[in-house]
C-alpha cells in the first residue's frame, strides 16, 4: 500500500490534530462553552485556518462527532455485539458530558433537512438501527432476549432511550444512564413459565 505524502498528507494529519484537540476541549468545556476561536487556539491555528480544513462550523462539529464515533468503535472493538457497545458507550459518555451536549444539541439542530449534517444523522441512525436489530436477533437466538420482541422496533427504542437518557443526564438524572439501559435490556429477557 502506498504511503500518502505531500500537501495532502499534511492536510489529513492537521485535520486529525484538530479533531483530537476538539474532542478534548469539547469534552472538558462543553459544546456551548467552546468557541471556534478556542478550538483553533488548541490546534495552533487562526479561526479562518481552522475552518479552512472543514469548510464550516457545521462540518467541523460533524467531523468531531464522526471522530467520537471512530474513537468509541476502536475502544470497544472487543465488544461482541451492538447492544453491548451501546451500553458501554452510554456508560463512557457520563465521563464526557461536553460531547453529550454537542451530540444532543447538534442532532436536534440537524433534524432540519436543510442543516448541513442532516444526512450524517440519517445515515448514522440507519446504520445503528441495523446493527442493533442484528444484535437483538442474535440475542434472541441465544435466548437472552425474548423472541416476542420485534428486533427493528427494539433497535429504534434502544436508540431513543439511549439518546433520551443522555439528555436527561444533563438535568440531574437520579440514576446512571447505563444502569437504566441495562435495566431495560434485562426486562427484555424471556420469562420462564413453570
Amino acid at each position: 500500500m502506498a504511503t500518502t505524502r505531500g500537501p495532502y498528507a499534511k492536510g489529513v494529519a492537521k485535520r486529525e490534530q484538530i479533531l483530537t484537540a476538539a474532542l478534548e476541549v469539547i469534552a472538558r468545556n462543553g459544546y456551548r462553552k467552546t468557541s471556534t476561536r478556542e478550538l483553533a487556539a488548541a490546534a495552533g491555528l487562526s479561526e479562518a485556518g481552522l475552518l479552512h480544513y472543514f469548510g464550516s462550523k457545521e462540518k467541523l462539529f460533524e467531523a468531531v462527532l464522526r471522530a467520537r464515533d471512530d474513537a468509541d468503535a476502536a475502544r470497544l472493538s472487543d465488544e461482541p455485539d451492538a447492544v453491548g457497545k451501546l451500553t458501554a458507550i452510554v456508560r463512557h459518555n457520563t465521563d464526557v458530558p461536553g460531547l453529550v451536549q454537542l451530540y444532543s444539541t447538534f442532532s436536534a439542530e440537524a433534524g432540519d433537512p436543510q442543516h448541513g449534517a442532516h444526512e450524517f444523522f440519517v445515515e448514522r441512525y440507519q446504520r445503528l438501527r441495523e446493527a442493533l436489530a442484528e444484535s437483538v436477533r442474535t440475542r434472541q437466538a441465544d435466548g437472552t432476549i425474548s423472541a416476542a420482541a420485534d428486533p427493528v422496533k427494539i433497535a429504534a427504542l434502544l436508540i431513543a432511550l439511549s439518546d433520551g437518557l443522555q439528555v436527561q443526564s444533563q438535568f440531574r438524572l437520579p440514576d446512571q444512564p447505563g444502569e437504566l439501559l441495562d435495566h431495560l435490556i434485562e426486562l427484555l429477557r424471556p420469562t420462564s413459565r413453570t
